[in-house]
C-alpha cells in the first residue's frame, strides 16, 4: 500500500499534459471517496429508474392529453428549435448518457439536476483509471467509463462548440483514448460529415453561435448524419423535476412508471414547483407552500426559506451554479429580488422552485502541499453517477463510474471549484 505522499506523486504523474479543464484545478486526495453499501445500491437502482423517467418525459411532451406540458417546455425557445425537437426522424430517441447531480444527505441522496449533456466523462474515466492503479476498488472498475462510453457510442466523433471550449482538454483526452476525432465547427466543412455519427457537445441555446449548425442540422433532418444526444431541447430542462410533483400529472406518472421506480424517484427528487405567475383562484393555494401568490414567499423567515430557485434550462445561466438562488442564504431583500426575477422571466426562461435538502457533513483527507501531508477536511458532497445506454430500447443503463465533488463544508452550492476535491468513488 502506497503512502499518501507516494499516492499523490503517482496521481500527479498521471495527469495529462493539457489537463482536463481550461484554467481550472482542484485539491488532491490520496483516497477515493467511500460510499456505504446502501448508497451504492441506491445509485445502482437509480439508473433504470431515471431512464424510465426520461422515457416518460419524452412521451409526455408529445401527449395530446396534456398539451400544456409542451407549451410550457417550449416557452422562450425559437420556433426552429421547437420544430427540431418534434422531428419524426428522432421522435423516440433518448440521450444515451445521463448524469444526475446527487446531493449526499443524512437520509440518502437528493437529485438537484439531470444532465444528458454532461461534462466530466473524461475526468471520471481518468480518475477511475488512476485510483484503480493505486489498488483502490473504484465503482465501475478501471475501464468502466471508457467501456460504457464505447458501448453507448461505438463510432461517434465529438463535436464541441466554442461555448463549451473549457471542456476541450477533457474531450480531447477522451477522444484520444477512444481513437476518435474532436471536431470543431469552424474547422470542418459540413459535407465532410456526410454519413457520420456525431456526439453533440454543445448546448441547443447556443445554436446561433455554432458555426455551420444550420447546414449540419438540415443534413441530420435528411438522414445524412446523426446527432446524439438528440436535438430535443425540451428534454434538457430542470422543469421536469418540478413537473414530477404536479398534482395534474399524478395519474400520468402512476401509469408511465413502475411502482418501484415511482417510489424511488419520490424518495430522491425534492418537492418542486414551476414558478408560474398566473393568478390562482381565490380558494386555491400552491401545494405544501400554502400560499396563493408567489410574492408571499418574500415574507418567509429563514426556516421557511429552505428553498432553491433556479432557472430551468434554455439559457447560458442554466448550467453550473449560475441562475441558482438559495433562499436561506440570502437576505430578505435579495430573496425578494430573486422571486421578482423568476416571475418576470417566466415567459422566456421559466424558473423552478425546489425544497432545499442540506448535504450532510463528512470528513475526507485532503492533501496539504505546504505540510506534505493530509489534513481532515470537513466537507459536503455532490455525487455524479454516469449511466450509459447502448440503444434507445436499453432500459438498464450501465453505471460507468461515480464522480464525487467534495466541497468545503461551508459551501452551499456544491460544484467543481478550486478548493474542492474531485474523486472517484469506492464501495466501503
Amino acid at each position: 500500500m502506497s503512502s499518501p505522499a507516494e499516492s499523490i506523486s503517482r496521481i500527479r504523474a498521471s495527469f495529462p499534459e493539457q489537463g482536463f479543464f481550461q484554467d481550472k484545478e482542484w485539491v488532491l486526495s490520496p483516497e477515493a471517496f467511500a460510499l456505504d453499501a446502501g448508497t451504492v445500491e441506491l445509485i445502482q437502482s437509480l439508473g433504470p429508474a431515471l431512464r424510465a423517467f426520461q422515457r416518460a418525459c419524452n412521451r409526455l411532451y408529445f401527449d395530446e392529453a396534456h398539451p400544456w406540458v409542451a407549451k410550457l417546455l417550449d416557452q422562450g425557445k425559437p420556433q426552429r428549435v421547437i420544430e427540431l425537437g418534434r422531428n419524426p426522424r428522432w421522435h423516440e430517441d433518448l440521450p444515451r448518457v445521463l448524469r444526475p447531480d446527487l446531493v449526499l444527505t443524512e437520509t440518502g441522496v437528493s437529485i438537484s439536476e439531470l444532465d444528458s449533456l454532461p461534462g466530466g466523462i473524461g475526468l471520471t474515466a481518468w480518475l477511475n483509471e488512476t485510483y484503480a492503479a493505486l489498488e483502490q476498488n473504484v465503482i465501475g472498475g478501471a475501464a468502466g467509463m471508457i467501456d460504457a462510453f464505447t458501448a453507448a457510442f461505438p463510432s461517434e466523433d465529438i463535436l464541441i462548440s466554442r461555448e463549451s471550449g473549457d471542456y476541450l482538454p477533457e474531450m480531447s483526452w477522451l477522444a484520444d483514448r477512444l481513437g476518435r476525432r474532436v471536431l470543431r465547427p469552424w474547422e470542418v466543412q459540413p459535407f465532410e460529415l456526410n454519413g457520420a455519427a456525431i456526439y453533440r457537445f454543445f448546448e441547443l441555446f447556443d445554436l446561433a453561435n455554432v458555426e455551420n449548425a444550420d447546414v449540419m442540422l438540415r443534413m441530420a433532418e435528411r438522414g445524412e448524419l446523426s446527432f446524439t444526444p438528440p436535438i430535443k431541447a425540451f428534454l434538457e430542462e430542470k422543469l421536469w423535476l418540478a413537473l414530477f410533483w404536479s398534482p395534474a400529472l399524478e395519474g400520468f406518472w402512476n401509469s408511465a412508471l413502475s411502482t418501484e421506480h415511482l417510489a424511488l424517484l419520490k424518495r430522491c427528487i425534492p418537492m418542486g414547483w414551476v414558478v408560474d405567475p398566473t393568478p390562482l383562484p381565490p380558494f386555491a393555494v400552491w401545494p405544501k407552500l400554502d400560499i396563493q401568490d408567489w410574492r408571499e414567499m418574500k415574507t418567509f423567515g429563514g426556516k421557511q426559506r429552505q428553498l432553491v430557485l433556479k432557472i430551468s434550462g434554455f439559457s447560458e445561466r442554466g448550467w453550473g451554479s449560475r441562475g441558482v438562488f438559495i433562499g436561506h442564504d440570502l437576505s430578505q431583500e435579495q430573496w425578494g429580488s430573486a422571486i421578482d426575477e423568476a416571475l418576470a422571466s417566466f415567459p422566456m426562461n421559466p424558473f423552478v422552485l425546489q425544497e432545499f435538502h442540506r448535504a450532510k457533513v463528512v470528513t475526507h483527507p485532503a492533501w496539504d502541499e505546504d505540510k506534505q501531508a493530509t489534513r481532515a477536511m470537513q466537507s459536503r458532497v455532490r455525487l455524479c453517477p454516469y449511466y450509459f445506454a447502448t440503444s434507445n430500447e436499453d432500459d438498464d443503463p450501465a453505471l460507468g463510474g461515480v464522480l464525487a465533488t467534495v466541497c468545503p463544508a461551508d459551501k452551499k452550492i456544491l460544484h467543481g471549484m478550486r478548493d474542492a476535491m474531485m474523486l472517484p468513488c469506492v464501495a466501503r
